[in-house]
């Protein structure tokens, strides 16, 4: 099989763009693709899941163990013919001055070779130490091959190979020329996620031909093909494993989830779990459906919510389906863009529109972001899932949030202490509300942050006494 990082120089590469085209054209030859996301991050994921076929399945250092990591890979990875992993910033960029959270250190632990996307964009005889520099920081680190980026045409890419084939031996797998549709279509990767694109499918479909016409397919296999087993005993059961789950027994319990133009912030992960503990997941869109379905439970994700807040606003009968359920005791969670919605208000750019009204807040957007980052959360004896001393360690998540809430009602109930991070007010997040809990803290269920069998728990628990 064929196994590599993709990674960068420095942010704002275009890797991403360069990571998609590759997914799509390699599952267009006909190779089953997988594709991973370093981090947090639920954008590129969604494209990326499109571009390959399959959900992309993110690896993020500060949310899993080491071994969790290793074991996603290799359960994910094992009936793929490509398993392509896209960085997030630079190759060496981290947290910490040692780099044990950088794309080498994930390279390094995966033990997969580094594709290099560099931005070239008025560089010659300069790539080279680049290059050099790059190979001599960390001598555990392979560079398989660099593809080069946003060239300013065929006299600049040849000046380039004939430098980096002088005075290095990393071979040139691509060279991209500056196009500035692929330019439209970087922006537009970051501003709005797939679910909220048409044309999905043809962007991707355009980038692949682009990509696959300016890079060596068949040398990039060449350079990342491997015959180093994965994980044997994870591999080898996962690639035995069947479409079907093992649930555990007990009372049948639907969970419905946001899934539209404003909402489509889900890890593949979080719903694979939520499916494992039992639940039966029922999709529903806020902005097109009239009222919410028959459900036991409901799961609102974050997403972009203020580009909605027109449509939004004018279903009332969906906001007033999901604030009456909640208010009669639905078990509910909600995340960031979730918790926008539940809010009285939401005001952007001098506009301001009625939201759920089950939470005594006004949402403000800003221009910059408000909470932006990895968090750490304490819980609170207010938590609905977590019984006292149940969970006693921090909880490590994450959060992305250009809003704020106003108006707060003082006598607010919080599941978290916010040891690390924004939330909701700085120093908490995790509004309770009869059996809500909404957060600006995206969670993730990984490593000892179980939440989804926690949820699911807990609804299980919430449905038995109202049949009792």
């Amino acid at each position: 099989m064929h196994r590599f990082l993709i990674s960068a120089a420095h942010k704002s590469s275009g890797k991403t763009t360069i990571s998609l085209g590759l997914a799509a054209a390699l599952r267009g030859r006909g190779l089953t693709v997988q594709t991973f996301k370093k981090g947090p991050d639920y954008i590129d994921p969604i494209w990326l899941g499109l571009a390959g076929g399959r959900p992309c399945r993110n690896l993020d250092f500060y949310l899993q163990p080491y071994e969790e990591i290793l074991d996603s890979f290799s359960r994910y990875g094992a009936n793929a013919d490509v398993a392509l992993v896209e960085g997030n910033k630079g190759l060496y960029d981290g947290l910490d001055l040692a780099g044990s959270n950088s794309n080498a250190a994930l390279a390094e632990l995966l033990g997969l070779p580094v594709v290099l996307v560099l931005d070239a964009r008025g560089m010659t005889r300069g790539i080279a130490p680049l290059i050099l520099g790059y190979q001599a920081f960390d001598r555990n680190i392979r560079i398989a091959g660099v593809i080069l980026n946003r060239l300013g045409g065929t006299r600049h890419e040849a000046k380039l190979r004939a430098v980096i084939e002088h005075y290095t031996d990393v071979p040139v797998l691509g060279a991209v020329l500056e196009n500035p549709e692929l330019a439209i279509v970087e922006r537009h990767l970051g501003l709005m996620p797939a679910n909220e694109a048409a044309a999905a499918e043809a962007r991707i479909a355009a980038i692949a031909k682009t990509v696959s016409g300016q890079v060596d397919i068949e040398r990039l296999l060449q350079v990342t093909a491997t015959d180093k087993p994965l994980r044997p005993a994870i591999a080898a059961a996962a690639a035995a494993e069947q479409p079907t789950l093992r649930v555990p027994q007990g009372l049948p319990l639907v969970v419905g989830i946001a899934r539209d133009p404003a909402f489509g912030f889900y890890y593949a992960d979080d719903l694979d779990a939520l499916r494992q503990a039992g639940a039966e997941l029922v999709f529903f869109s806020p902005i097109a459906d009239k009222a919410l379905p028959e459900v036991d439970a409901l799961f609102l994700g974050g997403g972009f919510p203020e580009c909605f807040m027109r449509e939004l606003e004018a279903n009332r009968g969906m906001r007033e389906s999901v604030r009456s359920a909640i208010e009669a005791g639905l078990p509910a969670y909600a995340e960031c863009g979730g918790l926008m919605y539940l809010a009285r208000s939401l005001t952007w750019r001098g506009e301001k529109r009625a939201m759920a009204g089950v939470i005594a807040a006004d949402v403000l957007m800003h221009e910059k972001p408000v909470g932006r980052g990895y968090v750490r959360l304490a819980p609170t004896a207010a938590h609905p899932w977590l019984p006292a001393g149940s969970h006693p360690d921090e909880i490590p998540a994450h959060e992305f949030h250009y809003s704020s809430l106003e108006n707060l009602d003082p006598a607010t109930r919080f599941a978290y202490a916010v040891k690390r991070g924004h939330g909701a007010d700085g120093r908490h997040d995790g509004i309770v509300h009869k059996n809500l809990l909404a957060s600006y803290t995206h969670l993730r269920s990984a490593g000892s942050c179980n939440w989804a069998a926690r949820f699911v728990g807990f609804a299980r628990q919430c449905l038995a006494e109202k049949t009792a």
